[in-house]
């Protein structure tokens, strides 16, 4: 590769990484707000859970829509991601300007998470097209910015005294600049020949062995993944209540903040391991980490903020150190036209599951206490492992990494 093809690819990747920082921070922005809210609104678990569920079942409907009639093969995907990032903005920003009770909120939300199903899996394939060896690398550097981007509400819902409504605003703000950034992105030299419109493609996920264990490794980490965003502030907040009453060293967004914000090292970790040591391993690794820590932070819950934290945090950092890594596997595992589509598909069934982990989590807090909910969460990466380890015996794992599986 030239030497201004090589800065031209920098350049893109940057640009991107900047825009999925900014246009993803609008997922949690209503999650982060919701302290504050409650302080002016009388929400139920129900309707708690609803403000991030939504998102969840608009991505969910965006992702299958666009995985069926295979959108992101067969459209201009700058332009795709530039139309979402906007649409992101003007619905998040309306939701700063209706009550957070209201049915409209949630229709809002659902809104939001469909417009994501243009931003997330389409700045996978975008950056996808600049691989040139390091595809998990690449990806696990865009999953480290959709983590970041998705804490930075909580950053903003930690400096006291700010109104519920500035977190939503000020991530409505993120996805408008993401529309900008994208329109300076180019596309990279691997792109694949648009696939012709078939309703049979959007089957080639399951009709696929090899490519159905590494979805299955993904469900099971997607069961955990949002579940432990969408409440370990709450955990936090109950946790230092119980320890220090008012009285707390640290704010528990501002915890929250650190613990998933931190998780971006843990992308980028997983994908530079990950393209010299093998998928499967990395994936597999990094879910037996997070399926303990699901076990043990509870075992924390009313300790000393330094341990709490201690724990927390390498659950953040290993939550998302395999996330990346299913992707990239999914991509590898694809038929080259198809791989956008697949990547789609993949993140739709994944986040339809957390539609059920994330409304479960409430009521298990309330039948078993702080201290035993999270356990809930760690059958899904128990599962995930048996998936790809699966996936790691079979001949088409050559195909991943390097062939180093």
């Amino acid at each position: 590769m030239s030497g201004s093809a090589d800065s031209e690819r920098r350049r893109s990747i940057a640009l991107l990484v900047l825009a999925e920082i900014a246009a993803l921070s609008t997922w949690f922005a209503a999650n982060a707000a919701v302290g504050q809210i409650k302080l002016h609104f009388k929400l139920g678990p129900f309707q708690e859970a609803l403000l991030t569920s939504s998102v969840q079942a608009g991505y969910v409907v965006g992702t299958l829509v666009s995985a069926i009639l295979t959108l992101p093969d067969r459209l201009d995907l700058r332009r795709m991601f530039f139309i979402c990032a906007l649409l992101a903005a003007a619905t998040t920003a309306a939701l700063a300007f209706v009550p957070p009770t209201s049915s409209l909120a949630p229709a809002l939300r659902f809104v939001t998470g469909a417009s994501m199903a243009g931003l997330y899996p389409v700045g996978m394939a975008l950056v996808a097209t600049w691989a040139r060896g390091d595809l998990g690398l690449l990806i696990g550097v865009l999953v480290g910015a959709l983590t970041f981007g998705s804490a930075t509400p909580h950053l903003a819902a930690s400096v006291a005294g700010l109104d519920w409504r500035t977190p939503v605003l000020v991530s409505a703000g993120g996805a408008l600049l993401a529309a900008i950034l994208v329109r300076f992105v180019t596309l990279g030299p691997n792109r694949a020949k648009a696939p012709p419109f078939r309703l049979s493609n959007a089957l080639q996920g399951w009709r696929n062995k090899a490519l159905r264990q590494a979805n299955f490794g993904y469900f099971g980490h997607m069961w955990e993944l949002y579940a432990m965003w969408a409440w370990i502030a709450a955990f936090l907040a109950a946790s230092f209540s119980a320890r220090y009453s008012a009285a707390a060293p640290l704010d528990a967004h501002l915890a929250a903040f650190v613990v998933i914000a931190t998780g971006a090292l843990g992308a980028f970790a997983g994908g530079w391991f990950a393209d010299r040591l093998g998928r499967t391993l990395v994936t597999s690794a990094a879910m037996s980490v997070s399926a303990t820590c699901c076990l043990v932070i509870g075992l924390t819950f009313g300790g000393p903020v330094w341990l709490v934290m201690a724990v927390a945090i390498v659950w953040g950092v290993s939550v998302i150190t395999d996330s990346a890594q299913f992707s990239a596997s999914v991509t590898e595992l694809s038929d080259p036209d198809l791989r956008g589509s697949m990547l789609t598909l993949q993140t739709s069934i994944g986040f339809a599951l957390t539609l059920v982990s994330i409304h479960l989590l409430p009521y298990v807090v309330d039948l078993v206490g702080w201290r035993y909910a999270f356990c809930a969460l760690a059958i899904g990466p128990a599962l995930g492992v048996i998936a790809m380890l699966r996936l790691r015996n079979m001949p088409e794992a050559q195909k991943m990494a390097g062939g180093r599986r």
